[in-house]
């Protein structure tokens, strides 16, 4: 069902790098370039996509503030900042059952080529 409202968050925060632009927001308001640093291997293109898709779901704000050069800064919202402990409990539970599911999937990899 499309208008299921979880199919639709876990559109959004099933995303491969929306958690970690969460986590790395978590602690305050970061700038793009910030947020490139803290989250290795994501390109400018799919950060900035991210973050729009975070911005459009109300889960972070960004502000412009008129310098030379214009500062943009990232910073989750109240509604964003009720994810972290999800996202921090997935990450804890990923973490301690990692081996386990790696195990099960070479088991499974072993029955399927005979």
């Amino acid at each position: 069902m499309a208008a299921c409202p979880t199919r639709q968050v876990f559109a959004t925060i099933g995303d491969k790098w929306a958690g970690l632009v969460v986590n790395a927001l978590a602690d305050g308001p970061r700038r793009h370039g910030e947020l490139r640093v803290r989250i290795a291997g994501a390109s400018q293109k799919m950060l900035t996509q991210t973050l729009r898709t975070l911005e459009r779901d109300g889960l972070v704000t960004r502000t412009v503030t008129p310098s030379v050069p214009v500062r943009v800064d990232y910073e989750l919202t109240a509604l964003g900042h009720t994810l972290v402990p999800i996202l921090a409990a997935l990450k804890s539970w990923s973490e301690s059952n990692i081996g386990e599911i790696l195990q099960a999937r070479e088991d499974y990899d072993a029955r399927e080529t005979v």
